[in-house]
């Protein structure tokens, strides 16, 4: 079996020893005699799974003791309501727009209240991220709400708001788990795991515990609700067992490679190793800002449709998956997340570097 290099923004590549381990107990999960997909999630077997999958992100990201850990469905997506249903209380929320996601996430919350935007980086397409110190807060916002990494652009935040006694809110879905982060300087954050931490079908959301109270926006479901979660651990229905049970196994791998510092590091170098070809390469061109550039998300292009379309057309004859950009950016993107390996980014600049001998003016 040839395995494919798969450079998809989501559902992403996972790592091959967690796929191995998870093929090896598909049909026996540890002598229960049943796959995890069929057991009850009210059983000993899985409250083992989530309980450990829980513990072992909260020692991966060193989660304080106030903060309550969540899995949820519905995806990031959901979140972009659940957020100011939760969270509005004055009916007022800032928002940075940086992209794609945090267009939609403004659009769910202007059904809830007034939402100011207090900086875009609609003017250059998203290809950077908008100077936050200084930022013009709301006296009444209820929150400050940004997308900490663009999967579709390729920019994230190297510097995060300082909001003073504000609420941050952050949707981490493309960059979760790559680096350390700095729980305590946030209110709540979310990533939909199928970028960077498991299948698609998973939430994971980390939410301050004062934050959970009853005190939601009238018509609230009982499912949009934080507190009916964190009351019943992420058990209050059936919840997506087996996508948690791959997370979980996520978690341990990530710490069986050193934690989020080894994690950065290893992600710095296949960074390091595409962006430097594309910065030394007259045919291809990176797109987002230098001073702003993912780890996770590289989006770039050619000056010719024509070089698009052919690159892409080759690249996946070599088992290259998924390396086509974005409708909004064009050309190509290369989602090099965790488990995408070292050598994946160095065969994909090789072959870069090829095609680009090849078909020079």
């Amino acid at each position: 079996m040839a395995r494919a290099y798969n450079f998809s923004a989501g559902p992403a590549v996972l790592p091959e020893a967690v796929l191995r381990e998870a093929a090896e107990e598909m049909l026996d999960y540890k002598g229960t005699g049943m796959s995890v997909m069929e057991m009850s999630h009210r059983s000993k077997a899985f409250e083992e799974i989530i309980g450990n999958a829980e513990k072992s992100l909260r020692e991966l990201v060193a989660i304080p003791d106030n903060y309550r850990v969540l899995f949820l469905q519905g995806g990031a997506s959901q979140q972009f309501a659940m957020i100011p249903m939760n969270l509005m209380k004055n009916k007022v929320a800032d928002y940075i727009h940086t992209g794609q996601w945090t267009k939609r996430a403004i659009a769910e919350a202007k059904m809830y209240g007034k939402v100011n935007v207090i900086a875009s980086s609609e003017d250059k397409t998203f290809s950077y991220i908008p100077e936050v110190k200084d930022l013009k807060i709301s006296d009444d916002a209820d929150y400050i709400y940004i997308c900490h990494n663009n999967t579709i652009y390729g920019t994230k935040y190297n510097d995060i708001p300082e909001t003073g006694d504000k609420l941050l809110v952050a949707d981490m879905s493309s960059d979760m788990l790559s680096e350390p982060i700095d729980v305590s300087k946030y209110g709540l954050i979310f990533a939909g795991v199928q970028k960077n931490i498991g299948p698609a079908g998973v939430v994971v959301v980390i939410i301050r515990e004062d934050l959970i109270t009853e005190d939601v926006l009238p018509g609230t479901p009982t499912m949009l609700r934080y507190k009916i979660h964190a009351d019943n651990d992420s058990l209050y229905n059936t919840p997506p067992a087996y996508g948690i049970y791959i997370c979980g196994k996520v978690f341990k791998w990530i710490q069986s490679l050193g934690g989020l510092e080894a994690m950065k590091k290893i992600n710095q170098e296949k960074a390091s190793i595409l962006y430097d070809y594309l910065d030394s390469s007259s045919m291809f061109k990176g797109t987002a800002a230098k001073k702003d550039r993912s780890l996770m998300n590289v989006p770039f292009i050619t000056d010719s449709e024509e070089l698009n379309v052919k690159f892409l057309k080759e690249a996946k004859a070599l088992g290259f998956e998924n390396l086509k950009g974005h409708r909004t950016v064009g050309g190509m993107r290369a989602s090099i997340y965790n488990a995408m390996p070292v050598e994946g980014v160095k065969t994909l600049v090789d072959f870069m570097k090829k095609f680009e001998a090849e078909n020079k003016k």
